[in-house]
């Protein structure tokens, strides 16, 4: 369990996040996208990019090989026609070298297939529904759901892991008709908006030294030959990261590792509700916001970022292990191992106020206001699953409060 505390550092601050700030030597190959085990082929300069944990792919050219049409675009809106019906659903949108690009994973279920994603191979898989049954009739696992009521007012609680892979899904019904009742969705922090230009300075004008010096002032000898050897055996320079900051560092080592065992951000269990929700155009609201998080792990003391970098160093060959086994707990719905989770980070006092004691006592309070708006409306919040149970955590506060929390 001890090492899951620390790589709960990476999966509680939505990966993609700082996965973004990583030098471009250390991105990985492109992806390749194939239709029915038929590979789309597409130009040299509109290649699909994978991008803070997302695939983005050429609009209308994917569009066409999906036998779709695309009918228009307006800023992150894109008008669809699917087997005659018109469809118009709210995207994120790049234009990379004059070329519309949108996430596959939005654009292949309009369309009417089950995504998927091949670590081994790098592939984005997509499959016919109608082909597909099993794919669409399986269930990923119990997960983390609770339901709170209060004078009309309901929201439903759900426990995120922001990194997973397409094993988590399709959800339990009882996640999707929570979600189809929703009136808003609840997260951290809006992880869709991580390649916006304003969060990129934000992770630089905090992540790296600004004063002249390089990582190997603020950290000991030990600790940075330590990291050269982990960067050289991936196959990275030693000082690739020397402009960063420790708290960078090691959430991007646990980023990089997790990413090599097939679960990624874009699977993540908050961007698939986020994905869904502009879709469907539902507000979309933040509980916390990219300069907190930021804040907070900036402002951890220089001992705790050291510590916290040499524990991921030291571990570095059992983060597979690690994040399979968060995603087995995750998947059978096993709150006393969460629960033991969430127990661990105790261990650090310094770690555990900034990371759960704080954190859960501000996002109870906005919990505890959305229950009282006395609007007959239906909240879901999806945040990291180590948030709701122990002592501290929201089920507690909010049960302080003098709600009933049902588990579902």
């Amino acid at each position: 369990m001890k090492n899951w505390k620390y790589m709960l550092l990476s999966l509680a601050l939505s990966t993609g996040l700082l996965a973004s700030a990583v030098p471009a030597a250390a991105a990985p190959q492109q992806p390749w996208i194939k239709v029915n085990d038929q590979a789309i082929e597409y130009a040299a300069e509109t290649a699909p990019i994978a991008q803070d944990g997302t695939t983005l792919v050429p609009l209308r050219t994917t569009l066409e090989a999906l036998n779709a049409k695309l009918a228009g675009t307006a800023d992150d809106t894109i008008t669809v026609v699917v087997e005659g019906r018109t469809i118009t659903l709210k995207s994120k949108l790049e234009r990379i070298h004059g070329v519309t690009y949108a996430p596959i994973r939005i654009i292949g279920d309009v369309a009417g297939y089950v995504v998927s994603w091949d670590q081994a191979t790098r592939t984005v898989q997509l499959v016919t529904k109608a082909a597909a049954p099993e794919a669409v009739s399986q269930t990923g696992g119990r997960g983390f759901l609770w339901e709170v009521e209060n004078n009309g007012t309901t929201v439903y609680l759900v426990g995120s892991m922001h990194i997973a892979d397409d094993s988590f899904y399709p959800l339990r019904d009882e996640f999707e008709e929570a979600f189809t009742e929703a009136d808003y969705l609840g997260v951290e922090i809006d992880i869709s908006k991580a390649a916006d230009e304003a969060q990129q300075n934000l992770i630089l004008s905090m992540g790296t030294y600004q004063d002249g010096s390089t990582l190997k002032d603020h950290i000991s000898a030990e600790t940075y030959g330590k990291l050269g050897g982990v960067l050289k055996q991936n196959g990275l320079e030693p000082d690739i990261l020397d402009a960063y900051k420790p708290w960078v560092v090691d959430s991007t080592l646990a980023s990089l590792k997790t990413a090599a065992t097939g679960y990624e951000a874009s699977a993540g269990v908050d961007l698939y509700f986020i994905q869904k929700a502009l879709e469907r155009q539902l507000p979309i609201i933040e509980l916390e916001s990219y300069e907190s998080q930021l804040s907070m792990f900036n402002n951890f003391s220089k001992e705790l970022q050291e510590r916290n970098l040499n524990t991921t160093l030291d571990n570095i060959d059992v983060v597979e292990d690690s994040v399979n086994a968060m995603a087995e707990m995750w998947k059978t719905g096993n709150d006393e191992q969460l629960l033991e989770l969430t127990n661990s980070f105790s261990e650090d006092e310094e770690y555990n106020q900034a990371m759960l004691i704080d954190r859960n006592l501000g996002m109870a309070e906005k919990i505890d206001g959305y229950l009282k708006s006395g609007k007959n409306e239906e909240y879901m919040i999806v945040v990291g699953a180590a948030h709701y149970l122990g002592e501290h955590g929201i089920i507690k506060l909010l049960e302080d409060k003098g709600y009933t929390v049902v588990r579902k």
